[in-house]
């Protein structure tokens, strides 16, 4: 028998009566508040182009590596989910590619996925059946022929979601030419990118001595030399405000290790990197360098500094070399932040003008380095429960773990860093659910007033990730 599809109006607010009215009465001072989103993947095309999204398969399949990672610990092969890789046949019909999904539907229970997906499927198609195998061609249907009227596309869409600002993140060397079309349109939503300056700092990539020249063409600087170097950086960070209206840059490193070596040793030290010469650990010192002086840059032209360390990328190595990266095979692993970040913070950390936003995949830091670090230095902010923890428990902890010592007001809000475009109003929907049931339990256990917790409520949602962003 198939079951409804019925969205519960207190879900995954407290259970306890008196909280859950209180819960319920800040979340409906929230709910409708605009969405930002300063921190995400979503393509600049769709919003250069505005054309149709094409089918079910491309909207929820494709693009989200949580619903991919899944399946494929299931013993589904990204191949028979039309995805091209190790010489494998591609399944190519797309309605049968989603009565896969459908058909393991059931791996979902119990995660965020689910509650992203369901709230897609109910609030943006209308759909009222659970989908399982039976309801497939309904649900493929039904999608397919939504996404091909005009209420669809991805500007309409933008306004749909209530969304008043998001962000993409590109690569140091974009052309930014999709930026520059949305600017060009004359469409008043604002897409505006982020700098992700990976593939120019990092010495392990295997296209990074291939990206220098890339990099020295684009800006006419000598990259063989460290201050020609950081010039050229600084120039595409300049190009990136300008032509796409960046406010922050986002550094994907192994690690949060940050040094500040002397200008010669650092010389030194990529000249040996860039001629093919490094040595063990050279490319960790390397990122470490860069760590500092990203934030000095970031110092003197006001971008926000994002640093999200702790992923073992493309941890699986045949799933690397047969699709390549993005395909859900990051891990986490431990980091440490406080010797780690003492250069930088020596360097920068007492600067009010500066902002580094930190986020871990390794909750156990929460307490232990995070919140007393981001209480204690000026410039450090505290995103949110990210990645594998977003959410309901994760940000349940990540309140739980970091509000005692940092306070809400260092922290940044809610972003939903996600690639999957139509969960972004189902994520947010989510965070501001469950900072609602964390502030009515303050309310409750009388440590806050409720007048408190409404303003929180709405800092949370919409005003601490504005400021945090510049936005």
């Amino acid at each position: 028998m198939t079951e409804t599809l019925n969205l519960a109006r207190a879900r995954l607010l407290p259970q306890e009566p008196a909280t859950r009215r209180v819960a319920m009465s800040l979340f409906e001072a929230v709910e409708t508040l605009p969405i930002i989103s300063p921190h995400g993947h979503v393509d600049a095309g769709w919003f250069a182009k505005d054309e149709p999204f094409e089918d079910a398969v491309t909207v929820f399949l494709w693009p989200d590596h949580y619903v991919l990672r899944m399946l494929y610990s299931q013993g589904v092969g990204l191949n028979t989910l039309g995805i091209a890789g190790g010489e494998l046949p591609v399944e190519l019909d797309r309605r049968t590619i989603w009565r896969r999904f459908a058909s393991h539907y059931r791996l979902f229970r119990g995660t965020p996925s689910r509650l992203w997906l369901d709230h897609a499927f109910s609030t943006v198609f209308g759909l009222d059946v659970q989908l399982t195998l039976e309801t497939a061609d309904h649900y493929f249907d039904t999608i397919n022929a939504a996404l091909a009227s005009p209420g669809f596309r991805p500007r309409a869409l933008f306004e749909r979601f209530g969304i008043e600002v998001i962000a993409t993140t590109e690569g140091a060397l974009d052309a930014l030419d999709d930026h520059k079309a949305i600017r060009a349109s004359g469409w008043n939503g604002r897409v505006i990118t982020t700098f992700r300056p990976d593939d120019v700092v990092d010495p392990d990539r295997e296209d990074f001595h291939d990206n220098l020249g890339v990099l020295a063409a684009l800006t006419g600087e000598d990259v063989s030399r460290w201050e020609g170097y950081l010039a050229a950086l600084r120039k595409r960070r300049a190009h990136f405000r300008e032509a796409g209206g960046a406010t922050a840059t986002d550094h994907g490193h192994p690690s949060a290790r940050t040094a500040d070596l002397p200008p010669d040793a650092v010389q030194r030290l990529f000249t040996r990197l860039t001629n093919g010469r490094g040595e063990a650990g050279d490319a960790e010192t390397f990122r470490a360098q860069m760590l500092t002086e990203m934030a000095v840059m970031a110092a003197e032209d006001g971008m926000t500094m994002q640093l999200h360390p702790g992923s073992w990328r493309n941890h699986n190595p045949w799933l690397m070399q047969a699709y390549g990266r993005d395909k859900g095979a990051d891990i986490p692993q431990r980091v440490s932040f406080t010797d780690a970040l003492k250069p930088l913070l020596d360097r920068v950390g007492n600067r009010a003008d500066l902002t580094l936003i930190l986020f871990t995949l390794d909750e156990s830091n929460y307490a232990r380095e995070l919140a007393p670090l981001a209480g204690h230095y000026p410039c450090l902010r505290l995103g949110p429960a990210w990645w594998f923890h977003d959410s309901p428990e994760g940000m349940l902890r990540f309140r739980r773990q970091t509000t005692e010592t940092a306070g809400f007001y260092n922290t940044v809000g809610f972003n939903d860093d996600t690639r999957a475009f139509f969960s972004i109003p189902a994520r947010h929907d989510l965070a501001r659910r469950m900072d609602c049931h964390y502030l009515a339990e303050l309310v409750v256990t009388h440590r806050i007033s409720k007048s408190e917790a409404q303003e929180v409520a709405v800092d949370l949602a919409y005003n601490l990730p504005k400021a945090a962003y510049k936005l």
